[in-house]
């Protein structure tokens, strides 16, 4: 059995995602066997984080100052909106270099569309923006392909569609990734490279 002071920082760890007992044990003693300095640091880390990060007022995701550097950057294309699920999927838009428009972060995805489950993400948020927004012309769902990310994405297209019947709706074309072998592809992977095939 361990003090209370471990067993308690244990169970703080514990509620981090895939942080299982054995994980959150690992942390607490690497933490006590760094010393004072390195322990010193992390509350420090936390302290800065809680202190200094908040939500950008137009797109939702985390930044140090509100509206977000995205956000505030004039020379991104204002017609174009991505609407992703959580605030690490811009870092991974944004290498590619291949998007210039604005985000909204609806901070996760739903498995069944019912009012309740809706009301955790930025989804009324992202309506008003889409009823106010003069300039819109793309929405373009950037949602993982899996089964809550397609609910939350049919959701939104009917949504959308009603308060905008106008707007060009898109998704993120699917298919086979490079250097993979078509007879280790799964079918809806398969399906979805033949679907969105491209001419050159």
């Amino acid at each position: 059995m361990y003090s209370k002071s471990i067993q308690n920082l244990i169970d703080a760890f514990r509620k981090l995602p895939t942080v299982g007992q054995r994980t959150a044990e690992r942390f607490v003693f690497y933490l006590l066997k760094s010393g004072k300095k390195e322990v010193g640091g992390l509350t420090l880390a936390l302290k800065e984080l809680i202190d200094n990060v908040k939500s950008c007022e137009v797109c939702w995701d985390f930044s140090d100052n509100s509206p977000c550097q995205i956000c505030a950057d004039k020379s991104r294309d204002q017609s174009l909106l991505c609407v992703i699920g959580e605030p690490q999927d811009i870092p991974v838009l944004e290498r590619t270099r291949a998007y210039n428009g604005l985000y909204h972060v609806l901070r996760g995805a739903v498995e069944t569309a019912d009012e309740a489950t809706l009301e955790k993400l930025k989804i009324k948020e992202l309506f008003t923006k889409i009823k106010n927004a003069n300039n819109l012309k793309e929405i373009i769902l950037a949602l993982n392909p899996d089964l809550s990310g397609e609910t939350t994405m049919l959701f939104l297209e009917r949504k959308i569609s009603e308060i905008n019947p106008t707007l060009k709706i898109t998704r993120l074309a699917r298919g086979l990734p490079m250097g993979s072998d078509l007879q280790y592809a799964d079918e809806i992977t398969l399906g979805s490279a033949i679907k969105n095939r491209t001419a050159k």
